[in-house]
């Protein structure tokens, strides 16, 4: 009797047996699951200011040269003289165009006009029209080239192949772009180059509209009412000294003279 009641009131940790190395590896994993940790996610110290490497860029493996690419052929066209014009503000390339159409018919057209013609100064207005004209007719061409080389770069940003030469024209090859770069591409084609050629269509259609007025004008007869005085060239009524007498007019031509009242009756 005695020894069962000193066998309950004996230590409880005497009576426990010591958890098994499996029961402690469960007990561990469950109640304190490790957590995968990457030493290169988070740097301390100096090693946290160290410049990451960057991401490989889509061209990476590109073939084409570096200078036919469209991206860089659009960056090239944007800096460019006078491609540069239409991608900048509307107002500053519209005074860009007007200043060099107003030099141009200036300095050039006008000289030209005035003093490459006979009698230029009895018809100013015809002249100073013509000379505009000019103007505005290379203001055309400069505007036409613009044009011819943003839709050039344009295509080749929408499409989905690109044409390079490797050495040379001999040696011409297609390149398929790969999804990222044209995605890339095309978002740039789209909102960077068309609204440029849709400003250089209006830019056209107006310039062809103008060039029309002022032709128009030029040969109505607005311009040619507008002169100083009598033209020289028109010889009908003025006697040339030393070779005109109206007696030996009388005398050789009479028939010229008929209906005229003679100087005898008068």
């Amino acid at each position: 009797m005695a020894a069962t009641v000193l066998r309950h009131f004996s230590p409880i940790s005497s009576s426990l047996k010591p958890p098994s190395r499996h029961r402690r590896f469960l007990h561990h994993n469950l109640l304190f699951p490790k957590i995968p940790f990457h030493s290169s996610l988070v740097k301390f110290g100096a090693e946290n200011s160290e410049p990451q490497p960057p991401q490989p860029l889509p061209e990476t493996d590109c073939p084409v040269p570096p200078e036919q690419q469209p991206i860089n052929e659009y960056q090239s066209l944007s800096t460019s003289f006078p491609f540069a014009w239409a991608s900048g503000d509307i107002v500053e390339y519209a005074s860009r165009l007007f200043v060099t159409g107003a030099s141009f018919a200036f300095f050039v057209g006008l000289p030209v006009c005035w003093f490459g013609s006979v009698g230029a100064e009895y018809e100013p207005v015809k002249r100073i029209l013509a000379a505009s004209s000019s103007g505005i007719f290379v203001v055309t061409l400069a505007v036409v080239r613009m044009y011819l080389g943003w839709a050039y770069v344009g295509n080749r940003l929408l499409s989905a192949t690109v044409e390079y030469e490797e050495t040379g024209w001999y040696d011409g090859q297609v390149w398929v772009k790969t999804p990222e770069v044209l995605a890339r591409d095309r978002l740039l084609g789209s909102f960077s180059v068309k609204p440029i050629l849709a400003r250089l269509k209006n830019t056209l259609v107006i310039l062809g509209l103008s060039l029309i007025l002022v032709i128009n004008l030029g040969d109505s007869p607005i311009a040619t009412s507008y002169r100083t005085y009598k033209d020289p060239r028109d010889r009908s009524s003025l006697p040339i000294p030393g070779a005109y007498n109206d007696e030996t007019a009388r005398t050789f031509e009479p028939e010229a003279f008929c209906g005229e009242p003679s100087s005898d009756l008068l």
